[in-house]
């Protein structure tokens, strides 16, 4: 009897790690037919409400993809942007860092969430829509298509505070930057392929006032700049105290087009944010830079890939998380 439960517990051990192994993880329980049978209309309905949005807001698919990132690496791709302040908690969304996050991402996902709940009440979430939005968005800019796949719960979590120790800031080194994409696995190739959304949308005067006002005794601005380029901002910011809301396109040449003009900016001095300019000035990221200057095929091939590995990114399935009925609040 006691050889059998000598054998018995390392046997039953053996069997629970296989089981562990052999259990599916949240992106693989994931599929692009998710929606097929339960809201047969849901690929068209986001594809009719993003076409619409644009049109209407030209910086909407700038919008989403910004919100879809922040959305992302906090929590994971779970829509707990989205979710409003209450008393009892502060929210994401109310961030320092996300304050600045455009309307307009917030109302493409509710917009699509009204007629999906009106098609098939209680069925795709929000964090499915903001990613299906965010790519149709890319697509019409001109961007790479790239398959989404379908099935995320949204989140029940959302904290400021986890926002803003988690999600990277312009005036970051390099070093943290990597440092931070590397610790949710994402190499440096990948990182700079992603910081090519900034071919599209726009940043806030306030996020470069310190680069583009008095930025040290001996220059009034940071000298990585074009000169007539910095001088550009200047003359573009100059009320933003006044106008907390004031903002510059992060592409001075194609800035309503997804393209690689983003790349061929930076080695002129014509990146918006100090991150940006800091990619073509280190020794490990430069190298991408250059390819996806000269190659706009390897970038969308490179961004297809690393968005597409972002958007499964901390996905919340079955019992982790729940459908909401509305975007901005938990059930």
């Amino acid at each position: 009897m006691a050889m059998q439960q000598v054998l018995i517990k390392p046997l039953i051990l053996t069997l629970l790690c296989i089981s562990l192994i052999l259990q599916p993880s949240h992106s693989q329980q994931l599929s692009t037919s998710f929606y097929h049978k339960s809201c047969p209309r849901f690929e068209q309905i986001i594809q009719d409400t993003t076409t619409n949005k644009q049109i209407a807001s030209p910086t909407t698919a700038g919008a989403a993809l910004r919100l879809f990132f922040h959305d992302c690496l906090v929590e994971g791709c779970d829509a707990s942007v989205l979710i409003s302040s209450t008393p009892f908690n502060k929210a994401e969304r109310d961030a320092d860092i996300n304050l600045s996050l455009p309307g307009d991402g917030f109302d493409v996902v509710v917009r699509a969430k009204t007629a999906l709940e009106l098609a098939c009440p209680g069925v795709v979430s929000c964090a499915d829509i903001l990613a299906v939005a965010t790519r149709n968005l890319v697509t019409m800019m001109g961007g790479p298509f790239y398959n989404v796949k379908l099935g995320r719960r949204d989140g029940l979590v959302s904290r400021a505070s986890r926002a803003q120790n988690i999600l990277p800031k312009p005036t970051m080194s390099m070093n943290r930057i990597i440092r931070l994409f590397k610790s949710i696995g994402f190499s440096v190739q990948e990182m700079v392929a992603l910081t090519g959304a900034h071919t599209i949308g726009f940043s806030h005067c306030s996020e470069i006032s310190s680069d583009i006002y008095n930025y040290n005794n001996s220059s009034r601005f940071d000298p990585s700049y074009n000169p007539r380029y910095a001088m550009g901002l200047r003359n573009a910011c100059a009320d933003y105290r006044k106008n907390p809301s004031l903002s510059v396109f992060n592409d001075i040449m194609t800035p309503r087009d997804f393209d690689n003009s983003y790349y061929k900016n930076l080695p002129k001095g014509l990146g918006v944010l100090r991150s940006d300019r800091a990619l073509v000035m280190d020794r490990r990221t430069r190298p991408f830079v250059e390819l996806y200057a000269r190659d706009q095929k390897a970038f969308f091939e490179a961004f297809g890939r690393a968005i597409e590995k972002l958007s499964l990114y901390g996905v919340k399935t079955g019992r982790n998380g729940e459908i909401r009925r509305r975007c901005d609040s938990f059930n």
